[in-house]
């Protein structure tokens, strides 16, 4: 049962569904009856954290395990921290209102640099000691896993236990281990020593770091009797593996809410600023009879009328038309919309348009990435100004007249000219829709570019590359407004300084673990949300104890030098990165996986496209 305390706050907060739980689908045991209580903490967001399908696989996975007891647990917002914090209130699992001290797991999934405090903050609200050291017994294991556990050096002190690549059955078999070292009378070293030999797994503190001189880092040093290296855990039978077949339907709004069915994992295009496309390989795909099972079962459970065909690129799915089609057979009559999140520009085409007739009611986005070939080309994203026309003019005819261009500024070799290339770019999609000859007459078009700051992240070809500094980047946002000038274009772009500091984390090591906990002592947090982020702030911690910040971020590597992350294994050969690096400085290309395998190391999980049969 939820605080009886609450009964007096929530009424004061906003959002007051964020805090009671309760809705359909969640899982309530005896907590008498269960041997383990896991809290799954999201270091956001009720409404960010309900709409990601990790969350949603691993809440089912777990509470699918008789012994297991897996509870949500998402970051309050100000105003109900501070309520929680009057009253006295610790931070608690919706779907009991125990506090997430009496857990014996609390697991954060990492989606993003900067909830890197969040994490804190919800540790502190729960009165759990920050610090892995300082939590000595087997209990309160805090545990993460997500794409930023691919380079977790910048919050290793807090953490016992990371999870690397696919989480469905490392994370089974860590907390079976738990089970069994309790059952023993075992010590958390002792748990924590076993955990290590498991694939997967990666224990911190039971790794040293060296450094040289320079601050670089000169090795890791693993304890006596722990892999020298961690790889990556991948599960290659997506057909099947666990899928839950409900999820939790919230009482409030979600940033995604729907029902959605992952269609595939992996990329096969090697774009090289993208670092998912690089950590979720080998590319693997479930039939269409799987996928369809699973989101007709979806639907019937959670009422949802919409369908969301999810992955990092679901327009490269071999099957794709058939897919819709089998879909169509029943969620015509069922009266269940179907959307693709992610179309690309190259595969986009009127029989598309045909069979998601959902499209229309989100309107269209596409990621050239860069307004010029030349740094198409660099960052090997595969996509001609020809296709782009090809594509816009397809939905010009089908009645569009809106389209949202998505760019990146600050990328490696970027110069002015690929800047102004980016707004040029956008009007010449406007003069395309006045060429197109079939479109609506009376409607005026609208493009609107958006254009993120490029960080340059791990286990990508520009992991070698220094981010452009603060004044670079503004310096040419300045140039995207000033090569504007059309009513009809709308230009916008992301703070500098948001990606700065993430760049800084992305390419961290041990040292920041300083920096975070400081910046959390100051009562930093929500650091992704405008208006809590506090730049100066930030960069007044590093000051006062003594760490520039730009070293991390703004410093180009040498292909020589050691990573915070050369001991994590993706599976993919850091040989393999330093030629795609070498060709982006020569604005060559790599044919994506379908069309020729590029040999970049993920075969050695023996699964998915890297074993298949091509032509």
């Amino acid at each position: 049962m939820l605080n009886k305390k609450l009964d007096k706050i929530l009424p004061k907060v906003q959002k007051p569904g964020r805090y009671v739980g309760g809705e359909l689908n969640s899982v309530i045991k005896n907590k008498e009856g269960v041997d383990v209580r896991f809290a799954f903490c999201f270091p956001d967001t009720y409404e960010i954290g309900m709409s990601h399908l990790g969350i949603k696989i691993l809440y089912s996975i777990f509470n699918n395990v008789d012994y297991i007891w897996c509870e949500r647990v998402f970051a309050p917002w100000i105003d109900m921290e501070q309520a929680m914090i009057e009253n006295d209130i610790p931070l608690y699992g919706l779907e009991s209102g125990d506090p997430v001290s009496e857990f014996d797991f609390i697991g954060f999934t990492l989606q993003y640099e900067l909830s890197f405090t969040n994490i804190l903050n919800m540790l502190k609200l729960s009165g759990v000691p920050l610090l892995s050291r300082d939590r000595t017994e087997l209990k309160n294991i805090v545990v993460g896993g997500g794409p930023c556990a691919c380079n977790p050096e910048p919050i290793a002190d807090f953490f016992d236990i990371l999870f690397l690549g696919d989480g469905e059955e490392v994370d089974l078999e860590v907390i079976e281990l738990f089970r069994k070292c309790r059952k023993e009378g075992k010590t958390k070293q002792e748990f924590l020593m076993e955990a290590a030999q498991i694939e997967g797994v990666y224990v911190p503190s039971l790794y040293d770091v060296e450094y040289n001189e320079d601050g670089t880092v000169k090795a890791y040093i693993p304890h006596a009797g722990v892999p020298k290296t961690i790889r990556k855990r991948v599960c290659n039978d997506v057909d099947n593996m666990y899928f839950p077949e409900n999820f939790v339907v919230p009482f409030l709004d979600i940033v995604h809410d729907r029902a959605v069915v992952e269609v595939l994992r992996g990329c096969i295009r090697g774009c090289r600023f993208c670092q998912a496309g690089f950590l979720y390989r080998p590319f693997r795909e479930k039939s269409v009879e799987t996928i369809n099972r699973q989101a007709k079962r979806l639907c019937e459970t959670t009422g949802y009328d919409e369908i969301s065909l999810s992955s990092l690129s679901t327009s490269d799915y071999s099957r794709l038309f058939e897919l819709l089609d089998t879909l169509h057979t029943w969620s015509e009559d069922e009266r269940v919309s179907v959307s693709l999140p992610s179309l690309r520009v190259d595969n986009f085409s009127t029989e598309l348009i045909d069979k998601i007739a959902s499209v229309r009611k989100s309107g269209l986005t596409f990621a050239p990435e860069a307004g010029t070939q030349r740094m198409r080309d660099v960052i090997n994203k595969n996509v001609t100004e020809e296709e782009l026309k090809r594509t816009v003019q397809i939905a010009f005819n089908n009645g569009w007249s809106k389209v949202k261009l998505y760019f990146m500024i600050g990328l490696p070799t970027e110069t002015d000219e690929d800047v102004v290339g980016i707004p040029g770019l956008g009007q010449k999609v406007i003069d395309w829709y006045y060429e197109t000859e079939n479109r609506q007459k009376g409607r005026k078009v609208a493009v609107t570019v958006s254009a993120a700051a490029f960080v340059p992240k791990p286990f990508t070809p520009f992991q070698w590359f220094g981010q452009d500094t603060i004044e670079m980047l503004e310096r040419k946002q300045k140039l995207l407004r000033e090569s504007t000038f059309s009513r009809k274009l709308t230009v916008n772009y992301h703070g500098a300084e948001t990606s700065f500091l993430e760049a800084v984390f992305a390419r961290g090591d041990r040292k920041l673990n300083a920096v975070i906990l400081e910046a959390h002592k100051r009562g930093m947090h929500f650091d992704g949300w405008a208006d809590c982020f506090d730049f100066d702030a930030w960069m007044q911690v590093f000051k006062d104890l003594g760490i520039d910040p730009a070293f991390y971020a703004n410093r180009q590597r040498s292909f020589d030098e050691v990573f915070p992350w050369d001991h994590l294994d993706y599976g993919i050969k850091k040989e393999f990165l330093i030629e795609e690096c070498k060709r982006a400085y020569a604005s060559e290309t790599t044919p994506n996986c379908r069309e020729k395998c590029s040999a970049c190391g993920a075969s050695c999980f023996k699964g998915g496209l890297c074993v298949e049969k091509r032509c």
